[in-house]
């Protein structure tokens, strides 16, 4: 019987037969894959999870004309912990509260808190006056992630030993405060590590007028000079792992004896001790924000035109360059590479700016 069959039904079924076989249901590892097995039931779990359920009330809108009464001090996605009515308080966030833009809240917010249903809740952000930010993730809805809000100083902590000091790095972080309209201050840590004179790197930020403390904390020298800097103000340490923030807010307060860890001697990377940002009361009028070290920091959506702004050592020479769109890096009758040439402007500086430049565009 089969021999009657055209040969082209015989392919046909065969065909089928093979693609029947490609239809096989996949087999799940239920005992060692259980997030892949689970997928789509753990992404509900979590939206079930993650959404913060108020207390049952008649709807709410979100007030805009209020006096702040809290100050955030760190946060997790469903609760802040917010020094309110004169103790740290966990307080649940609204979730009439919306990111946008940028992150919903950060240390150093200043909250109003209301007590819904005798439960504390976070229920409106003031507009924040300055801010440390980054750019968020690549793909990510929020556009920017703030780390710390309403600040006065960023102190932005460098080595002198390991890891080892990197320019480019502080310049990011100089840029960084600038447009976030905060006062940048350099602190070169680990000076007991040091042979001789201080690395030639740090003279051109004295060039330019940012404020350089020299620290140690095992010798303890420079750390009453940063105390009296940072009196009466509200600031963020920034900078590399294992540079040694944690360690200076220790040197600072001594009570505090906040975690510390060693860096890795083969990479000179730190290994990550704080993992939130976190605010921070001292004693003598002191009120510091340690973050977590940052090994890859962004600029976000800076236009390459922009970034001259933002070399102050520049700005005397901008306008007396040949062509008014100059780029500083190739043009003939240049005024600032001219400068370099001359001394000016430091090479280490200008050598920053055109790496800079090469990662924007």
């Amino acid at each position: 019987f089969p021999s009657q069959i055209p040969p082209f039904v015989l392919s046909f079924q065969s065909m089928s037969e093979r693609k029947k076989k490609k239809r096989r249901r996949r087999t799940r590892d239920w005992e060692h894959e259980p997030d892949a097995t689970f997928s789509h039931e753990l992404k509900r779990h979590r939206r079930t999870t993650t959404v913060i359920k108020t207390a049952p009330t008649e709807e709410r809108e979100v007030p805009t004309d209020f006096e702040p009464n809290g100050l955030v001090i760190y946060h997790t996605k469903k609760y802040a912990f917010v020094y309110w009515e004169g103790a740290e308080t966990e307080c649940r966030i609204d979730e009439m509260l919306i990111e946008d833009r940028e992150t919903l809240l950060a240390p150093g917010d200043e909250v109003l808190v209301d007590r819904v249903d005798d439960a504390p809740y976070v229920r409106a952000v003031a507009p924040r006056r300055t801010k440390l930010s980054r750019p968020g993730d690549v793909g990510a809805r929020i556009q920017e992630q703030v780390i710390a809000a309403n600040i006065d100083t960023i102190v932005i902590v460098a080595s002198s030993g390991q890891p080892r000091f990197k320019p480019g790095v502080v310049d990011r972080y100089l840029i960084i405060a600038q447009r976030g309209g905060v006062e940048p201050l350099l602190c070169l840590n680990k000076i007991d590590l040091l042979d001789g004179e201080a690395p030639h790197e740090f003279e051109p930020y004295e060039h330019i007028g940012v404020r350089v403390v020299r620290t140690s904390c095992e010798t303890g020298e420079g750390i009453d000079e940063l105390r009296d800097a940072l009196q009466g103000k509200l600031a963020v340490f920034a900078g590399q792992s294992g540079v040694g923030k944690t360690s200076l807010i220790n040197a600072l307060s001594p009570d505090l004896d906040l975690e510390t860890r060693q860096i890795s001697a083969t990479t000179e990377k730190g290994k990550h001790t704080t993992s939130t940002a976190r605010l921070y009361e001292l004693s003598g009028d002191l009120r510091v924000i340690d973050t977590a070290g940052i090994r890859k920091l962004g600029l976000g959506a800076m236009h390459e035109q922009d970034l001259p702004l933002y070399f102050p050592e520049f700005e005397d020479y901008n306008d007396q360059c040949k062509f008014r769109n100059c780029t500083h890096t190739h043009e003939p009758d240049c005024a600032v590479q001219k400068a370099v040439e001359s001394g000016d402007i430091l090479d280490q500086r200008y050598r920053s700016y055109l790496r800079i430049r090469e990662s924007l565009e």
